[in-house]
């Protein structure tokens, strides 16, 4: 039975030290790859008419929600819209904004716990052979753990090297609220170093502007695959406007943590450092670190 993988990791941000553990998925599973299990073991059925069938299923339960219907599918999930708004009043509008209409999954609590019940895991050692990337820098504002969607990350480390020709090997940006982008641009890949221009997806509100990166590889042609995260976030910059009440900290949050006006931050319990480029024309824009 194939087991559910997970090794320690250790967590950066913790004081004393401390492991979170984290999980390793053995494969991702998409229509095809699950048509195929699906026709393995109900061989009436074609594997190209399950992927049909489940393509179908996709697009109908996005056009009952659009119809504004919930949809609830027995011993699996519910899915459902949501409004992510403030009103002042009962009678004020609705902002124009089409972000603050949410799609929520939320799985059968019948369907997590056979989950949990029947997964298996396995720890892997820590002292197994991984990309170690032990910093990242963008050479254009010259500054450590800043995402700039206009600058060269440069990524140091040991056993970076991947193949993007190699399956699952690959470089990932991904949001700590929403998100997921596989990184094609690269100036260089190497052992110690890789050059990359970062593609970043927008996350659900501006002051969700925290990110993870990892790196995937294999050592040999049929090798396990093996993935590489850096440990500290990276942030992107901010635009501040004066006055506006913008965010600025948020990692995975609905809301910002801390908000600034006329200069002064609104949050008081807050402790926050912040790399401050200001730009006499544009305003001010703040990478949070």
């Amino acid at each position: 039975m194939t087991t559910v993988r997970w090794r320690p990791q250790l967590n950066a941000i913790t004081i004393p030290q401390s492991y979170k553990p984290r999980l390793l998925p053995n494969e991702v599973m998409g229509y095809t790859a699950l048509a195929k299990e699906v026709a393995r073991k109900n061989p009436f059925w074609s594997a190209e008419t399950i992927e049909s069938v489940m393509r179908a299923v996709n697009k109908e339960i996005k056009t009952q929600l659009i119809k504004g219907n919930q949809v609830t599918l027995e011993n699996a999930f519910t899915c459902h819209l949501t409004l992510a708004a403030r009103l002042d009043t009962p009678y004020a509008p609705l902002p124009p904004d089409d972000a603050l209409l949410k799609v929520r999954f939320y799985p059968a609590r019948s369907f997590v716990k056979d989950v949990q019940r029947a997964a298996q895991l396995e720890r892997l050692p820590l002292t197994q052979k991984l990309p170690v990337i032990t910093s990242a820098e963008d050479t254009v504002l010259g500054l450590k753990h800043v995402l700039n969607p206009a600058g060269v990350l440069r990524l140091t480390g040991t056993d970076l090297f991947f193949d993007q020709a190699s399956n699952g090997a690959e470089c990932v940006i991904e949001g700590t609220r929403s998100g997921r982008v596989v990184q094609r641009r690269f100036a260089m890949i190497a052992n110690t170093a890789v050059l990359l221009l970062p593609d970043i997806l927008t996350q659900d509100e501006p002051w969700n502007n925290e990110y993870r990166l990892s790196l995937s590889t294999r050592y040999t042609e049929h090798g396990t695959l093996r993935t590489g995260t850096y440990l500290h976030p990276l942030r992107t910059p901010l635009t501040v406007v004066l006055g506006h009440g913008d965010g600025i900290l948020s990692g995975n949050e609905s809301a910002p943590l801390v908000t600034i006006s006329n200069g002064t931050m609104a949050e008081a319990s807050a402790t926050v450092r912040i790399q401050l480029l200001l730009d006499a024309k544009k305003g001010a824009i703040f990478a949070v670190t």
